[in-house]
């Protein structure tokens, strides 16, 4: 028997090569479509970018050299120098490690709090959904960039704390997930299987709810990585994210507006890279969620 037909096979002899199938079909209904494929693309080229930053960078990202400073595109320098002389080609390389440092670290903040809530709010009902659900009603009802803006203004400006504001804005649609799948799965008969074999109620949140709802709460995740990227570009556009002379996209594009008419690259490139990564996580998004709840497709 070929590993393809190991995978695809009606009977699964184990545990693993039952997951590993159901990893196998989904993978085939992702690839079939191209949109889905260009957006995974992206997402691995920008990781893959962010690794091999040191390795493939051109010259020193900081490094200032006011002789060779507004040069357009060229051989030297491939994306252009900015009003300092800086290699922009090198600071969007060494700006993607700070993405995406920042994705993850929201993702790993907010994602956790967000189905913790929900799944809490789902299963408990009453007094505690009431109020967990109006507080979660508070953070939806600010635009996220405008309440990442106070935390951070409160906070005060960097990446840790930029980090923090933009983690506290992503958690409640997350929570409204986890907390819509919770109502659902409550009354289920293997829940009250498990709550007549004496499972206590942690138990039974964490072992049954919580792997029922990681797949919807990862899927808009993803989406949301493209909210994540624009609510960090704009907090380094106005001064409130990752601080000079970091490269950030966002503070690259704030640096460059002033010289946008004559030496367009400086802002462009850098807006470039963030719509790119945008649109990949986009497009990866939404592929995972036509594979794994259809329908919603």
């Amino acid at each position: 028997m070929s590993w393809r037909e190991w995978l695809l096979d009606e009977a699964p002899k184990s545990d693993r090569q039952a997951g590993l199938g159901r990893l196998y079909v989904n993978w085939l209904s992702l690839k079939q479509n191209p949109m889905t494929v260009t957006g995974l693309a992206i997402v691995i080229v920008l990781i893959l970018i962010a690794i091999t930053a040191p390795l493939i960078a051109t010259h020193d990202p900081n490094a200032q050299n006011l002789a060779e400073r507004l040069l357009s595109p060229g051989s030297l320098h491939w994306f252009g120098t900015d009003h300092l002389g800086r290699d922009i080609f090198s600071r969007i390389l060494y700006g993607s490690r700070l993405s995406l440092f920042i994705i993850i670290m929201v993702a790993l903040i907010s994602t956790p709090l967000g189905l913790a809530i929900g799944v809490i709010s789902g299963y408990f009902g009453g007094m505690v959904d009431t109020v967990l659900m109006r507080i979660t009603d508070i953070f939806m009802a600010f635009p996220r960039l405008i309440l990442a803006l106070a935390f951070v203004a409160v906070l005060g400006p960097g990446v840790e704390n930029a980090v923090i504001a933009i983690a506290i804005t992503t958690w409640p649609p997350y929570a409204r997930i986890s907390r819509a799948e919770t109502m659902t799965f409550r009354k289920s008969d293997f829940i009250s299987v498990a709550r007549l074999q004496g499972a206590s109620k942690i138990s039974i949140l964490i072992g049954h709810i919580v792997p029922l709802c990681i797949t919807s709460v990862v899927i808009r995740m993803t989406l949301d990585m493209a909210g994540i990227i624009i609510t960090a570009a704009g907090l380094g556009f106005l001064g409130l994210g990752a601080q000079p002379p970091s490269s950030e996209w966002g503070a690259m594009i704030a640096a460059g507006r002033e010289y946008l008419i004559d030496y367009w690259w400086v802002a462009a490139v850098p807006g470039i890279a963030i719509f790119i990564v945008s649109l990949g996580f986009n497009l990866l998004g939404d592929g995972l969620r036509d594979v794994f709840d259809p329908k919603a497709a």
